[in-house]
């Protein structure tokens, strides 16, 4: 089946987090957060729900795809009542913050990630803008690398990565740095106490066969088991796979 070979990277962190994943072509935004939020170490994705608020930038189509009810239900009122918002923006000064509001509003249409697909933005684009956890500020590059039509997973595969990813709530990049120094210290005065949120967290160091484990749960494909050398489903030998 046609499928999305992309790399998922942090952006300004050092050293660089990244991880690449195959994953079956024809998927929501929402499964694209999934995806992400399952090789990292964040708790939005899958079964566990909104943790925190997130969003992808399509800017160059004035899209916005967010979970962001507010959001979305703003932009909702404004289809329902343009004729009112266009004689606020006429009456509203030049420069001012009501103005600019507006007129980002009028101009960007606001989508739920369940209900856009990934395909026509990535391949046309390339490249998507990910944001997550508007408090820490993370900031995401989605960078379409090669589309295949040789994987018969009806779920995403980890394909490789480097560097452990950040546990929830852990403040950002500078916070995910002195949590590091601490986590891998148990001389440190603060190392049990730390650890003991860490696993409150479910942090993990990058483990590539945890990760794959996980993925299979995003299973929104039907997999193409005639296709695979498998024995009772067991895999045998695949490009994209071995177990």
């Amino acid at each position: 089946m046609k499928a999305y070979i992309i790399k998922i990277e942090f952006l300004y962190s050092n050293p660089v987090i990244w991880r690449r994943v195959v994953m079956p072509a024809d998927a929501t935004f929402r499964r694209l957060h999934d995806v992400i939020q399952t090789v990292t170490n964040f708790l939005s994705g899958g079964p566990y729900g909104g943790y925190h608020l997130y969003e992808f930038d399509l800017s160059a189509e004035n899209i916005s795809v967010t979970n962001d009810e507010e959001s979305f239900e703003e932009y909702q009122y404004y289809k329902q009542n343009k004729k009112q918002y266009e004689e606020r923006l006429r009456l509203a000064p030049l420069g001012s913050f009501e103005r600019s509001d507006l007129e980002r509003l009028m101009k960007t249409v606001v989508r739920q990630p369940s209900r856009i697909k990934i395909d026509n933005y990535l391949e046309k684009y390339k490249e998507i803008r990910y944001s997550y956890d508007f408090g820490d500020g993370w900031e995401f590059l989605i960078t379409l690398e090669q589309i295949v039509d040789d994987y018969h997973f009806g779920y995403p595969t980890l394909l490789d990565g480097a560097e452990s990813a950040p546990p929830e709530d852990v403040g950002g990049l500078g916070g995910f740095e002195e949590f590091l120094k601490i986590y891998r210290d148990p001389s440190h005065p603060e190392y049990a106490e730390m650890k003991e949120w860490a696993d409150s967290q479910e942090f993990r160091e990058y483990d590539p066969d945890w990760i794959n484990n996980s993925l299979k749960y995003l299973n929104y494909k039907k997999t193409e088991w005639d296709q695979i050398n498998h024995d009772n489903y067991f895999i045998i030998e695949d490009k994209y796979r071995k177990n």
